[in-house]
């Protein structure tokens, strides 16, 4: 081996690990808000280990790095190019979910940069494996998380009434005649679920079998956790039936939460078991293992530094670092606006008194401006809520209700999305939500006011985010949120008429205060 190979081997690691630290820079953004969505939410706390995980595994494939050092190739700089543009509409729309898959490609490219396709070949699962860490949206997180309270709540009822105990679903409620089990959000299983995924991932990867053996034990992780904690709703219904209501609540509550995910454990082993049963009959020890590793030993051909992919690496993220921070502190088109503060307390029929919210609920939500007020027409009373942002870049935007109404301890019975005709004969769609808390029911419409358009989908909402930043240097919005109760012997038919008398008279008002 020549000397200057050599000693551009000996540089490499130190220019790798530049690289790498320029990563971790430009992303920052994206970094910083992963580790706080790990910290706030226990269905990501898993999410700490992952790293280590990697470190771990790239650690058990140390001899075949070594092998694998191959000449740089220049998919590397090009992946780079990608992740950069990630990280710039990341950065330009606050979805910050692109910012952290574009981390996860750039370190894809570094690799290539380094050592080209056969130390990608080597490091791509292992690399691939920070995808666990990386939460979904929280709109997204919210729906599933309400269909998945819906499906457990379904399932669990099914094995109630298959055990002989009588009970009525409504929405997320489970009736047991002397008690009402309310299926949380926490109850949603997304705690087991995403952990699970990565257990999962990681058995699958272990399982030395077929492809497609393991690619089933992967994919029945989701089929177990929900079934596991249908399993776990009904065996509370159990314990309520028999031993009162106390045993729904306190200690048992969290504990059975454990048993739940170490059941979904053994049930994934219990699958191994059962393919080798009928298949070779291996010992455990045999079937779940690391699989060795070995390098490609190919051809190592010195380059120039000028010349070389992962040089020019780093000058890509220290240029993509830089022009993120530019994008981020750009100057927006604000539209001139009056303030909601004098949006008009008479609309019709209807008389107003507002209200404000709390210092520090304003200061959570970091809108610009808003209004909430107790609209009324007789006896009938609308509350009016629009909270407005002037931009919706580093995460400011406006909290979905799905996300907020759990959390202010209601559950969502039912949510759809339904039309609304204005008196100019237009149309548009809002989301239909029923929700209940201690024997309370109200009917909530909320949709998004986003630079003239009103849509009710929030993937939409997103997506016409990114469109405008890009195109119209705007990102200004509103969500509007109009709710009202539904007494003990209301229809929910008169609440939607309510409803929408008073959105036919508050949305022509609406574009003097949220531009188009």
């Amino acid at each position: 081996m020549n000397s200057s190979l050599v000693d551009r081997i000996g540089r490499m690691p130190f220019l790798f690990a530049i690289a790498v630290g320029l990563a971790l820079a430009a992303y920052a953004g994206g970094v910083a808000e992963l580790i706080t969505r790990w910290s706030k939410q226990e269905e990501y706390s898993h999410g700490f280990f992952i790293p280590l995980i990697v470190l771990w595994l790239l650690w058990q494939r140390r001899e075949a790095l070594r092998a694998s050092l191959a000449t740089p190739s220049w998919y590397g700089p090009l992946f780079l190019i990608i992740a950069a543009a990630m990280l710039l509409l990341g950065e330009l729309t606050a979805i910050f979910i692109l910012v952290q898959y574009g981390f996860v490609l750039s370190l894809v490219g570094l690799v290539f940069c380094l050592g080209g396709m056969p130390l990608a070949r080597v490091t791509i699962l292992p690399i691939s494996f920070l995808i666990f860490a990386i939460p979904l949206p929280y709109f997204v997180d919210s729906q599933l998380s309400w269909r998945l309270q819906l499906l457990s709540s379904q399932i669990g009822v099914d094995v109630l009434r298959g055990l002989g105990i009588s009970v009525f679903l409504e929405g997320n409620v489970i009736d047991l005649g002397v008690y009402k089990l309310q299926v949380v959000e926490a109850c949603s299983g997304l705690r087991y679920l995403y952990p699970l995924l990565s257990i999962g991932f990681l058995m699958a990867y272990m399982y030395q079998a077929p492809l497609w053996r393991r690619v089933v034990l992967f994919l029945t992780t989701i089929q177990v956790t929900v079934l596991m904690n249908s399993l776990r709703i009904a065996a509370v219904g159990v314990l309520v039936q028999r031993w009162g209501t106390g045993m729904a609540e306190g200690f048992m509550h969290y504990f059975e939460g454990w048993i739940i995910f170490i059941a979904c454990l053994m049930t994934l082993l219990a699958e191994v078991w059962l393919f080798e049963r009928f298949g070779a009959r291996r010992r455990a020890l045999d079937v779940l293992t690391f699989p060795l590793v070995r390098g490609d030993g190919a051809v190592n051909e010195a380059l120039p530094l000028a010349r070389h992919p992962l040089v020019f690496g780093m000058a890509l993220l220290l240029v993509a670092g830089v022009a993120s921070q530019a994008a981020g502190h750009r100057e927006e088109v604000r539209p001139e606006r009056t303030s909601l503060a004098a949006f008009p307390l008479t609309l019709g029929e209807w008389q107003a008194s507002k209200s404000l919210l709390e210092t520090q609920v304003e200061i959570y939500l970091g809108l610009d401006d808003y209004v909430i007020a107790d609209y009324r027409r007789e006896a009938q009373i609308v509350n009016f809520y629009a909270a407005y942002y002037g931009s919706q870049r580093k995460g400011v935007s406006p909290h979905s209700p799905q996300v907020c109404i759990p959390g202010g301890g209601w559950l969502i019975t039912s949510l759809d999305r339904v039309p609304v005709t204005l008196v100019d004969g237009s149309t548009f769609e809002v989301n239909r939500t029923l929700i209940e808390r201690a024997g309370q029911r109200q009917l909530v419409y909320y949709w998004f006011e986003q630079r003239g358009r009103r849509i009710a989908n929030e993937y939409w909402v997103k997506w016409y985010l990114l469109v405008d930043a890009l195109l119209r240097n705007r990102s200004d919005g509103a969500l509007v949120r109009v709710t009202t109760s539904v007494g003990a012997w209301e229809s929910t038919g008169n609440a939607d008429k309510r409803l929408v008398d008073f959105v036919k008279l508050a949305v022509p008002n609406l574009a003097a205060y949220v531009p188009h």
